[in-house]
């Protein structure tokens, strides 16, 4: 049986002119992702009744689902119900359930439901209510010329949790019905999308034509994602997924479902798992590896405290960094992370610490030591390790590749990886 086919119709004068940014075809794409299913096409339209009634009359013909995303509010630019309508050849009516809920919504807000609130309640005859908790206008959902269309609100909070309470249980059953494909999305990092197709082209010359292969870069991360079409090919699936994870090996972070963590919730993951803690010593950085830790909830769990020592006598008074450490071999050096990672262990009595110290740019660097220079230090009181990087890029790029790189040297510490990264080389 053929793909469901989903198509997407967006409204508003607004997404025309500029005025917002169009979020939520993405978020209508990432409901649909885990139920193996995307957006075969989607279109944009003004506030306009004919438009409206064109795109509506025409995506019918053409696909099995249309979500329509806007164009469900208290005035006269609101013409989403009313387009429907004239395009099914139905009438308007005032439907009792959108009523009550526009009157439970003004009470909760001490508001008399007026007529302009009221208008939100004219829908298509025959049309079955989605419910909105959170906003005034309802959904709502019909079937004209064997299309399922779906009427949502454009509010992207409205929306977000109508996806996934009420639109997308009623759209997986026919997906049930249409599709037998999975979806294998798996979290990587330390790998660019062309040097890892590069290494798949090597390793994998007759990549098989039944697993399909994707790439999403979102820095610093990049997921890879395997599709299959038919049932008998998860076999095939589960092959390439272990010949994937034997290529790649721990710069797989973990398989993803619908959450997507960041380095410092896979670093506070482990260390809680195993009832440990950590300290940061940082110079280059700023704070930001501090920062990544404690925007988790329950940080304090596993983290101890983090110095910022940005100057060198900050080091010394701080993290007992010697001066003539600093004076012999300068701040950004292999020497001085050591001991302010020994310094940062030393004062917070934490199991782990990552020290960093860099030229940021985009001015500082030398010959020996030019910009994008960093040395990082990690480990605990048995053994520190250390490595040189230079990353290139401007100063944010340079602060957050830094950050992310060291907190994956500490999760590689943490899992016993015997492995080296790839951004080694």
């Amino acid at each position: 049986m053929d793909d469901l086919k989903i198509q997407l119709l967006l409204t508003g004068n607004e997404l025309m002119v500029g005025d917002i940014i169009d979020s939520n075809s993405a978020m209508i794409a990432q409901h649909l992702l885990p139920l193996g299913a995307s957006i075969e096409r989607k279109v944009t339209v003004a506030d306009d009744i004919d438009l409206l009634i064109h795109e509506i009359q025409t995506i019918s013909q053409q696909a099995d689902v249309l979500i329509i995303n806007g164009g469900l509010g208290p005035t006269i630019d609101d013409l989403t119900a009313q387009a429907l309508a004239k395009s099914c050849q139905l009438p308007l009516k005032e439907h009792p359930c959108a009523v009550n809920h526009l009157q439970e919504w003004a009470n909760r807000r001490g508001i008399p439901l007026d007529k302009t609130n009221l208008k939100q309640a004219m829908l298509p005859q025959h049309a079955t209510i989605i419910p909105n908790r959170t906003g005034s206008a309802v959904g709502f959902h019909l079937n004209f010329q064997q299309c399922d269309i779906y009427c949502t609100p454009g509010v992207p909070s409205e929306l977000a949790i109508m996806l996934q309470e009420e639109v997308m249980p009623l759209i997986q059953p026919k997906l049930a019905q249409h599709q037998h494909y999975q979806v294998l999305r798996l979290h990587v990092f330390g790998l660019g999308e062309s040097t890892l197709q590069a290494l798949l082209e090597e390793k994998f010359p007759t990549w098989p034509k039944e697993v399909d292969i994707g790439f999403r870069a979102s820095s610093p991360f990049l997921e890879l994602k395997l599709t299959i079409q038919q049932k008998q090919d998860i076999e095939l699936l589960t092959i390439y997924k272990a010949k994937l994870y034997d290529l790649l090996g721990d710069h797989i972070l973990s398989q993803l479902s619908d959450k997507t963590p960041t380095m410092a919730e896979y670093v506070l993951t482990l260390l809680q798992e195993n009832n440990q803690s950590i300290t940061t010593a940082e110079s280059c950085t700023g704070g930001l590896i501090s920062s990544l830790l404690t925007n988790i909830a329950g940080a304090s769990k596993s983290f101890e405290a983090g110095y910022i020592t940005y100057s060198n006598s900050a080091k010394e008074k701080m993290l007992d960094v010697s001066n003539e450490t600093l004076r012999k071999y300068g701040a950004v050096s292999e020497q001085v992370v050591i001991e302010m990672a020994q310094g940062a262990l030393a004062k917070s009595d934490a199991d782990y610490a990552i020290a960093v110290s860099g030229i940021a740019g985009p001015e500082g660097g030398t010959k020996e030591k030019p910009v994008g220079s960093v040395w990082i230090a990690w480990g605990n009181n048995k053994k520190i390790k250390t490595v040189y990087l230079c990353i290139k890029g401007t100063r944010y790029y340079f602060q957050t590749a830094v950050a992310n790189r060291a907190l994956d040297l500490i999760r590689r510490d943490l899992i016993a990886s015997a492995e080296q990264p790839y951004y080694f080389n």
